[in-house]
């Protein structure tokens, strides 16, 4: 179910509700809090970040519950065994653990809970029984069972933790979807993804991401005679990095092309050519200045929901290349040039070069001088547009 989006600055006279958020951390859930107050509703954000710092992210903290030091002290111990192999699953499942037995206990009187999949079977079920709330599982990515079949594809053997989606998470996922009223997910192939193992659509709601519109602002073209991929996120198999590489080099052969990644490299190989840079980390104010400098983004990813990161680059003003499944072709509909958007299939480097040299060659839609695809569906991809597409599911849901 998605319905449309408005402008609107309150819940325009809709009933108010009680709104239970459940996060392990900064996830797009944390933006979602902030906006559904805004939008009139009482919403209350239960997570291992202290008050004080989702008070920066814009969420009150007198709407801030903190699940205290079991929770935190549980991803902080996360965060450092991430570093080792050998303790990372067993980190994962402890902040699971800790951060949905914490929410369970401190969830007060609701009328709706959102947890994030994976960490939220017990909350979920207490709001059910407790205070009648409709439950609402938020899964970002693929049905968990897909989402194993693409990461088992990666490494047959079996032997690299980061790649093996553990029986424990898929049995807590399985019993989520099984107790949830609700199942929010980003994109079309994630709806797909569950139908195709029985899941009714009509029991999952498609809502795309939204981006920070203000941040990520229309550039102008880049100098003539730029020819400059761009693509962020983790160098990994995951995001297809070996695929695009491929791809690239393929064009480079042709006429030279740059190619930037932004972000942690990972399990795939950095390139040695000259026109390879590999920008690491970078603030979100870089970030938008390399989006600026490029003439196209690209995302060739195996496996995930949908990569925010794309809408960052399409509210910059580039065109977007990207596989099936990274939630991209969504992202046409609220585009005033949807063909800024080019998909492919996954593991094709042959068509994403393709589509790769197109987008290089195709003058972007200016105005006042800058890219901006977006047009009006600019308002639709903020975060106050994926908020308000809740606000009207919530609406439906709740009467």
């Amino acid at each position: 179910m998605e319905t449309s989006s408005s402008r609107r600055t309150s819940s325009g006279g809709g009933r108010r509700l009680r709104i239970a958020i459940v996060t392990p951390g900064r996830f797009h859930v944390v933006d979602l809090a902030r906006e559904l107050l805004a939008l009139g509703h009482d919403v209350t954000l239960y997570s291992p970040l202290p008050p004080w710092q989702t008070r920066r992210m814009g969420v009150p903290i007198s709407h801030s519950r903190w699940l205290g030091p079991i929770a935190a002290g549980a991803v902080l111990a996360a965060r450092r065994a991430m570093r080792s192999s050998r303790l990372r699953e067993a980190a994962a499942r402890a902040v699971g653990e800790a951060v949905d037995l914490s929410a369970a206990a401190a969830l007060g009187p609701c009328d709706v809970v959102i947890g994030m999949s994976g960490l939220s079977l017990r909350t979920l079920q207490r709001a059910r029984r407790r205070f009648g709330a409709v439950a609402i599982v938020e899964r970002s990515s693929q049905h968990i069972l897909a989402q194993r079949e693409i990461l088992a594809a990666l490494d047959p053997s079996g032997r690299r933790p980061e790649l093996v989606v553990p029986r424990w998470t898929v049995e807590r996922e399985l019993a989520e979807y099984e107790v949830a009223d609700r199942i929010s997910v980003p994109a079309r192939h994630v709806v797909r993804s569950f139908v195709a193992r029985g899941v009714p659509e009509a029991r999952l709601l498609r809502n795309p991401f939204g981006t920070d519109i203000a941040r990520f602002r229309p550039t102008p073209p880049p100098p003539a005679g730029t020819r400059r991929i761009v693509m962020a996120g983790s160098w990994s198999l995951q995001k297809g990095a070996d695929v695009l590489v491929e791809a690239w080099r393929r064009l480079d052969r042709e006429r030279p092309v740059e190619l930037v990644h932004c972000g942690a490299v990972v399990d795939v190989p950095v390139p040695r050519e000259a026109r390879f840079l590999a920008a690491g980390f970078l603030s979100q104010a870089e970030l938008w200045r390399r989006y600026g400098e490029a003439n196209v983004f690209a995302l060739a990813s195996r496996q995930e929901g949908m990569a925010v990161v794309q809408l960052q680059a399409l509210a910059s003003g580039l065109p977007l290349v990207c596989t099936t499944r990274t939630g991209g072709e969504d992202l046409r509909d609220y585009l005033a040039d949807p063909e800024a958007v080019s998909v492919v299939p996954p593991e094709d480097p042959e068509a994403l070069a393709a589509a790769l040299d197109a987008a290089l060659e195709r003058p972007p839609r200016l105005v006042d001088g800058a890219r901006d695809a977006l047009g009006e569906g600019r308002h639709a991809l903020s975060w106050r547009g994926y908020a308000e597409r809740w606000d009207d599911n919530l609406k439906e849901l709740c009467g």
